[in-house]
């Protein structure tokens, strides 16, 4: 079976997580765009999400509209509509304007006891929503080779892609669980050989989809220019907090 072709195009994206406040989420996509406004094309040749906490998700919508920025959400729930309180709907993120749904975090796996099965439907509900999957995956382990590593990452792989349509797009964020807090993060090497080989998996060569690896360890100054020859992007969180950093991280995956 022939290998499918890398897309062309890469992503680069930032998590709020729960750091922000309402007032600081505005200033800090303010701050982005103004920054991204001496510099905008930069835009033409990648893919640049945020995602914000649920409730500044759609005031951020509407700041990044006119711009080349998607918005997405951290979380989702796998049924569209019924009696779930507290839960987000799919349809109703897609609704708004929400562009891609984050599932399968290791904080969600840890904190909340989400499952592979769990996560899979979510991933289901954002495809069938029209939305883009954005799976975290990462082995909790390290073993002495990349095989340990891509073999717990496989079972995570195909649990959402058994779940979404073969030609839906789907983009998977990689971060070994085991490294997260490390005094050391994962060596570039290390992850390189790991995402290339999750590449060559089979359920992954032939989806007709459009399937992207992100890194979603980490991050700083030079750290794409590691990563290229086996990631589309980055995934980042508190490092590009600051705007600065995130749009010097842009410019670095965009023309890396």
């Amino acid at each position: 079976m022939a290998s499918i072709q890398r897309p062309n195009r890469r992503i680069v994206g930032v998590s709020t997580k729960l750091y922000f406040s309402a007032a600081r989420t505005r200033e800090y996509v303010d701050q982005l765009l103004q920054l991204l406004s001496a510099d905008s094309s930069v835009l033409n040749n990648i893919d640049v999400f945020i995602i914000p906490d649920h409730v500044t998700l759609v005031s951020v919508i509407n700041q990044v509209k006119d711009h080349k920025i998607w918005c997405g959400a951290q979380d989702t729930f796998w049924e569209d509509s019924g009696a779930y309180t507290g839960e987000v709907s799919s349809s109703v993120l897609a609704e708004v304007g929400t562009r891609l749904i984050e599932v399968g975090h290791a904080e969600r796996r840890r904190i909340f006891g989400e499952t592979d099965e769990i996560t899979a439907k979510k991933a289901a509900a954002a495809a069938r929503n029209g939305m883009i999957p954005l799976v975290c995956i990462g082995e909790q382990t390290r073993g002495e080779t990349h095989t340990t590593a891509v073999t717990q990452c496989q079972t995570q792989i195909e649990a959402v892609l058994s779940a979404v349509p073969e030609d839906a797009e789907v983009v998977f964020a990689y971060e070994p669980v085991w490294a997260i807090g490390a005094a050391q993060p994962a060596a570039a090497d290390y992850v390189v050989g790991v995402t290339s080989a999750i590449r060559k998996l089979e359920s992954i060569q032939k989806r007709s989809g459009s399937t992207r690896i992100l890194y979603g360890g980490s991050a700083g100054p030079g750290l794409f220019e590691k990563l290229k020859d086996g990631v589309d992007g980055l995934f980042l969180g508190r490092f590009a907090h600051d705007p600065e950093r995130f749009v010097k991280t842009i410019q670095e995956v965009a023309r890396g």
